[in-house]
């Protein structure tokens, strides 16, 4: 998967132990990983997510850097990023915005048991 060199998967390995069973869900896998919001809502206020306050912020770092590598490289996540700037995130929210999705890819990878397959420049544009 573009992104991920020796040092990041390793810090990978490192951080999961090697085994994804142990999350079940890629949801719980955002979680510990600091990628899937938390409710923080008080009396009538409602919809006030935030990071959670506990996880793993070696896996957090992993995800946004490898998002961070690939947008000079590849053309898909470049064009998720900048869709997801042009919908008004700062920079640091459309990140971790292409770190979620980055987690999903390798969550589906490592399930299925199949390879990274980039997407063409024309597929990329389409999506974007």
């Amino acid at each position: 998967m573009p992104g991920f060199g020796p040092v990041l998967a390793a810090e990978f390995l490192g951080a999961t132990g090697g085994d994804l069973t142990v999350f079940e869900t890629a949801d719980r896998f955002a979680g510990v990983a600091g990628l899937a919001p938390a409710p923080r809502d008080s009396g009538r206020i409602t919809g006030n997510h935030h990071r959670p306050r506990r996880y793993g912020g070696r896996l957090l770092r992993v995800f946004y850097l490898s998002g961070l590598s690939t947008l000079k490289s590849c053309p898909a996540s470049r064009g998720y990023y900048d869709r997801k700037h042009a919908e008004g995130k700062t920079h640091i929210q459309a990140m971790l915005s292409l770190a979620r999705r980055r987690l999903n890819v390798l969550w589906a990878m490592l399930r299925d048991g199949t390879t990274y397959t980039p997407v063409t420049a024309r597929a990329a544009r389409m999506a974007a």
